[in-house]
């Protein structure tokens, strides 16, 4: 039984996507650093959202916090009063964390801890975005 459960399981998950959105107050300028800093061009731009590709499997979205605001009404805190507080944490693995680091640093991020071997082992640089979401640009150091 347990083994067709496996199965079952590790066909769901080759199969689910994912979309992380973050809300931001400015969709354009958002839009703009990331697609400098992820060198990537959106998959899709519209009012209300942008979307880049991470991986096959992954996308971040990009969405006005006026616009989770009106979907969502009075049902939450309206994201704009948590601006410059981190809301999140972008974990990226790429290939050269410097570069990454350094580009968002040239395209509006503020710096706050550059690349290191953290005590899990990855070599990661972090800093924020212009919303204040954390962005960690990491590689692993071991296999």
């Amino acid at each position: 039984m347990l083994s067709q459960f496996n199965n079952i399981q590790f066909n769901i998950n080759k199969q689910m996507k994912s979309i992380f959105i973050i809300y931001v107050a400015d969709q354009a300028k958002s839009k703009y650093f990331y697609q400098e800093v992820l060198q990537k061009e959106a998959l899709l731009d519209v009012p209300g959202m942008t979307e880049f590709e991470i991986n096959e499997q992954s996308k971040l979205g990009i969405m006005p916090e006026k616009g989770i605001a009106k979907i969502l009404g009075e049902n939450i805190v309206h994201p704009s009063k948590g601006n410059g507080i981190p809301r999140c944490e972008i974990y990226l693995y790429v290939n050269s964390p410097d570069d990454y680091f350094e580009r968002a640093i040239r395209y509006g991020a503020k710096p706050l801890s550059e690349t290191l071997v953290r005590d899990w082992g990855d070599k990661v640089a972090y800093c924020s975005d212009l919303d204040g979401n954390i962005l960690a640009f990491a590689q692993k150091t071991t296999s």
